[in-house]
């Protein structure tokens, strides 16, 4: 079962419509892709966030992204 993780916005490049969240548990750094985000959200580098975790083409991703 997919339980919601939290994190902090390690970088996130609005142009290119990606980033990487660093996960609250201190794994590794997981992919986050603008079509994620909650609509109407923003994410800024440092942003506190809620995500659930899914699977992308290359691995771990963050999925259902809401700024805290």
């Amino acid at each position: 079962m997919n339980t919601e993780q939290t994190g902090k916005v390690k970088f996130f490049n609005e142009t290119k419509g990606f980033g990487f969240i660093k996960p609250d548990s201190g794994e590794g750094d997981l992919f986050v892709h603008i079509s994620a985000v909650e609509t109407g959200n923003k994410l800024n580098n440092n942003d506190k966030v809620t995500y659930m975790l899914g699977e992308g083409k290359r691995g771990p991703c963050a999925t259902q992204v809401k700024k805290v």
